[in-house]
């Protein structure tokens, strides 16, 4: 008598299905209706069974249809083993609805008043699936969020797309516009672009961020004064509100000056054709990290939010 060998595989659980399913309808005839196939299509499917077991299951024929020895208890270990397929299944699906842990997210600075709420739109629909993970936001420089999820301090990363590493994985999120600007009590505000130049420009002090750029970005600081630095956009922003400099700001950042009604018309762009351009923004996860359920939902979210 020959044994079961090998891995049980899909074909395998199929035809236990089979089987169950006539035990319990009592004959092939019954079975029929339940599992939507031919008399002659379950016939098979037993035969294949009986075949890959090495022995016979049931009798069948006009005295009706009754279980052997053997049959009784396959049909025994059928249950069990269909039992626990379900309860494994059913213990997955609970993970998703308890996702426990945490999630490390390092983010580039001043990205919260963009218009698009991808990132606030995933972090809340990961808090409703898992009221119990605990959500860690780091506000540091792309290098630094780019270093932590290398070294796997961070789950994942929000950064600018300034050059592409090999050890991580990239997901495109947004694109946003900076522009050249100036404050309310700066020489520039009052004059017409018509009578602004880019040789103009160079007369007056900028600031400049004293981050990483891509080489197109650094086109567009190249002519400018650099008189000061800045390690994040907030820090540009105070010194173009000090009203002796100029500096590129993303619109979404500078809007609360030039589109706020209470604080509207602190800030203006200057040569909004010329002096403007287009940073990309990716979130990183480490290649080959190690899984995690957490992580993986508030991917999935992310990527809902297309």
């Amino acid at each position: 008598m020959s044994k079961l060998q090998g891995q049980v595989s899909d074909a395998d659980l199929r035809i236990l299905r089979i089987f169950k399913t006539v035990v319990e309808c009592g004959g092939f005839s019954a079975a029929e209706v339940d599992l939507n196939i031919s008399r002659a299509a379950i016939s098979i499917a037993m035969s294949d069974l009986e075949t890959r077991l090495g022995f016979r299951l049931c009798q069948r024929g006009r005295s009706g249809f009754s279980l052997t020895n053997e049959g009784s208890q396959v049909y025994e270990h059928t249950l069990q083993l269909l039992s626990s397929l379900e309860n494994f299944r059913t213990q997955i699906n609970a993970l998703h609805q308890h996702l426990q842990g945490e999630l490390n997210i390092g983010i580039t600075d001043n990205l919260v008043t963009l218009p698009y709420t991808r990132i606030t739109h995933s972090l809340a629909a990961l808090k409703d699936k898992g009221p119990q993970v605990a959500i860690n936001i780091r506000m540091i420089p792309p290098t630094d969020v780019e270093r932590g999820v290398l070294d796997g301090k961070l789950h994942v990363g929000i950064v600018p797309n300034l050059k592409i590493l090999s050890g991580l994985d990239y997901r495109d999120l947004y694109e946003e516009t900076s522009q050249l600007y100036c404050s309310n009590t700066h020489p520039l505000f009052k004059q017409a672009d018509r009578d602004i130049s880019v040789d103009v420009l160079k007369e007056y002090d900028a600031v400049l961020p004293a981050y990483a750029q891509t080489p197109e970005i650094k086109t567009q600081h190249q002519p400018l004064k650099a008189s000061a630095t800045a390690t994040d956009r907030e820090g540009i922003a105070f010194l173009i509100l000090t009203g002796r400099y100029i500096g590129f700001l993303p619109d979404h950042v500078a809007e609360r000056w030039t589109g706020n009604e209470r604080i509207d018309g602190r800030m203006r762009a200057i040569l909004p054709q010329a002096c403007q351009y287009v940073t990309r923004f990716s979130a990183i996860t480490r290649k080959g990290a190690r899984a995690n359920l957490v992580l993986e939902t508030f991917l999935e979210e992310l990527d809902k939010t297309r």
